[in-house]
């Protein structure tokens, strides 16, 4: 025990800087307004708790037995039993009334500019731009990913938004009234922006809704607020918010990009170029589960080092086909991945983690096994 407390007074002070005791304000009106529903609340209970507790420890020493005070003989009083049950009721219809408002504003999705459909994966972010025709995905960083590999010689202290950053933010316009969709592609996950005000949860088969308003640009950052399994926690969320004028740019750029990366991945690669591009969907993509030494988690999710799949030439076809449909825990990439990329991470893990089967797979493969 002392040693603990030794150890506790120790510790630099500078480590918890950081530390909030407070909920954040956020960045939009609904954040500032849960705020300020927020601390009001607190400053009643905490008025109501310094006369309970007042009265209570003043009751106590005034009448002490010391003082020869003789107990009272009354044991019902009808007119204090309606004052501290019409009190409560009152102080409670008090709040109730403007957090009823507040929940009522927080539901109102008319009249937004632009919709963003955002699905969870396992375990990742799907961002459906609808009036824009984009569609990106975001998934953990890959510093994150190597990071959380946990051997020795890495600390993930290095990284300053360790599980927290992603490969591709949503990017938001600033100032104008967004309506963000939620949902679910396998299990239950759920959309949380501390600085936005609110949380969401994403169900499969069931669409929530909720809406956003940014007025400060900036980068924003949250989490799957979930157990959605055992990538929960490296599913993080980060929204851009910049102008209008600056969204604009980035949609178009974006479009351009993933039309260009469509043409590449449809054309014939070298055996070198697969491996380097099919190393980088493999991080981004089956790392989490299949482990960066391709021996999976024991019990929970297969190995590619030395399986059957990955290794056997009359497994290649089915090697392909699981990861465009998926199976049993494996979700679909066939929609996630285009063909190159799927050709890309098929070659690499026949020929990475001692399989060197020397199996080249190109996009006509992949495109020919789509049904």
């Amino acid at each position: 025990m002392t040693q603990s407390l030794i150890l506790l007074l120790a510790y630099p002070l500078s480590a918890f800087a950081d530390w909030e005791l407070n909920m954040r304000e956020g960045v939009t009106p609904i954040s500032q307004k849960v705020y300020d529903m927020h601390m009001v609340s607190l400053w009643v209970v905490t008025i109501i708790g310094i006369l309970v507790f007042g009265i209570m420890f003043w009751s106590i020493f005034h009448h002490r037995k010391s003082r020869g005070v003789k107990p009272a003989k009354f044991s019902h009083s009808t007119t204090v039993e309606i004052i501290w049950t019409a009190i409560p009721l009152l102080i409670i219809i008090g709040l109730a009334i403007p957090a009823t408002k507040l929940l009522i504003e927080m539901d109102d999705t008319s009249d937004t500019a632009l919709t963003v459909k955002a699905v969870g994966y396992q375990w990742k972010w799907k961002y459906e731009y609808l009036e824009d025709d984009l569609t990106i995905y975001s998934n953990l960083d890959e510093k994150s990913v190597e990071l959380s590999q946990r051997v020795d010689t890495v600390n993930p202290m290095e990284h300053s938004d360790y599980l927290l950053d992603v490969d591709e933010p949503l990017v938001l316009p600033t100032n104008t009234k967004i309506r963000i969709l939620t949902t679910a592609n396998d299990v239950i996950h759920a959309w949380w922006v501390p600085d936005l005000g609110w949380k969401r949860d994403a169900i499969p088969g069931f669409i929530n809704d909720n809406w956003t308003m940014i007025n400060e640009p900036g980068t924003y950052r949250g989490q799957c607020a979930e157990i959605c399994g055992k990538g929960h926690g490296y599913m993080p969320i980060v929204v851009k918010a910049v102008s209008m004028d600056e969204y604009k740019i980035w949609v178009a750029e974006k479009k351009q990009e993933q039309v260009a990366a469509a043409e590449a991945s449809s054309k014939e690669m070298s055996m070198e170029e697969l491996m380097t591009k099919g190393e980088a969907v493999y991080k981004a993509n089956c790392l989490a589960c299949h482990q960066a030494n391709g021996e999976g988690v024991q019990g929970v999710f297969p190995a590619v080092a030395g399986s059957q799949l990955a290794t056997k030439p009359e497994n290649l076809q089915a090697h392909i086909t699981q990861i465009i449909y998926g199976k049993n825990l494996m979700p679909a990439f066939g929609e996630q991945l285009n063909d190159g990329d799927i050709a890309s991470v098929v070659t690499y893990t026949r020929n990475a983690f001692g399989n060197d089967t020397g199996d080249v797979v190109q996009a006509a493969d992949v495109a020919a096994e789509r049904k």
